[in-house]
C-alpha cells in the first residue's frame, strides 16, 4: 500500500518564538524528519487520475490574500511567448463556488502550467520564472504553491491564568488539508510512500519555506530541534520515536 492512513503517532514540539515572546510554535517533528520530497516529474502521479503531469496543479491555487494575488500578477508581466504556454490569456484569476480568488484553471489545470511538449519546457511557468533569475521559486509563485505539503495554521489559545499566546502550528498538509474534496484526489504525495524519498530530511530540504513561515530565528531553533531528534535515532534518523509511517523501513 504507498499511501498510508491519515492517523498515526506523531512527535511534536513546542517552543516560544525566539523573536516573539508572544507566540509560540508547535512543530509536528514526525513531518519535519520524514524523507518526504517532491517527486514531479519522477513519479508524481497527480492529484486527479488520469493527469499526472499536472502535480498538484489541477485545481489551480488558491490565494492567501489580496497581496499575494497581486505579487504574482505582477511576475506574470514578467513572463514571455517562450516561457509561459498561455501568454496573453486575458483572465488569469477566478473565483470558486465560495467566492474565494484563484488562478484560473485552462484546459483543465492552472493557467500558469506548462503542459507538456511546450518549446519553453514543461511545468510551471512561475517556477521556471524564478530560477532563471537566480531567486527561490516562492519570491514568484502563490503561497499556497511553495508551501504545500507544509501547513501553517493559526490559533489564539486563552491559558488558565488568563494570559493569551499565539500559536502558530507547523504540520503535514495532508489530504485533509484540503477540505472534504481532499479525500477524493486520486493521488496525494505527503503520505504516500513513492515520495518518502528524499535525501534530506524536510526541515532541511525546504528551509527556505520554513524560514519564511517561522522567520530566521523561528527556523534555526526548530533545525537545533530537529537535528537533535535526528540525532537521537542513531544512524541516519533510524529508531525515533513516532517516525513517519511513509518513511523507509530501517
Amino acid at each position: 500500500m504507498p499511501e498510508v492512513d491519515l492517523d498515526f503517532p506523531r512527535a511534536w514540539v513546542e517552543f516560544v518564538d525566539p523573536a516573539d515572546d508572544g507566540q509560540l510554535f508547535r512543530c509536528d517533528l514526525t513531518w519535519l524528519t520524514s524523507s518526504w520530497t517532491c517527486i514531479y516529474g519522477s513519479g508524481c502521479a497527480g492529484v486527479l487520475e488520469g493527469r499526472p503531469d499536472d502535480g498538484c496543479c489541477t485545481l489551480g491555487a488558491h490565494f492567501s490574500e489580496k497581496a499575494d494575488e497581486k505579487r504574482t500578477l505582477r511576475h506574470a508581466k514578467e513572463l514571455t511567448p517562450q516561457t509561459w504556454q498561455y501568454h496573453g490569456a486575458k483572465k488569469l484569476v477566478e473565483t470558486d463556488e465560495e467566492g474565494a480568488r484563484k488562478t484560473r484553471v485552462v484546459d483543465g489545470a492552472c493557467v500558469f502550467l506548462n503542459r507538456p511538449g511546450f518549446d519553453g519546457g514543461a511545468g510551471c511557468a512561475l517556477h521556471g520564472l524564478a530560477l532563471r533569475q537566480g531567486v527561490h521559486p516562492l519570491e514568484t509563485k502563490p503561497d499556497v504553491c511553495w508551501q504545500l505539503p507544509i501547513r501553517r495554521t493559526f490559533d489564539r489559545v486563552t491559558r488558565t491564568d488568563g494570559s493569551e499566546v499565539l500559536v502558530v502550528v507547523i504540520g503535514e498538509y495532508d489530504r485533509r488539508g484540503w477540505g472534504p474534496g481532499g479525500h477524493d484526489l486520486s493521488w496525494y504525495c505527503s503520505g504516500n510512500t513513492e515520495a518518502h524519498v528524499g535525501r534530506e530530511p524536510v526541515f532541511r530540504s525546504n528551509a527556505p519555506e520554513l524560514t519564511a513561515l517561522m522567520g530566521a530565528a523561528g527556523y534555526a531553533e526548530l533545525a537545533r530541534l530537529c537535528d537533535q531528534r535526528m540525532a537521537s535515532g542513531g544512524r541516519r534518523g533510524r529508531g525515533l520515536l513516532a517516525p513517519h509511517p511513509a518513511d523507509p523501513a530501517p
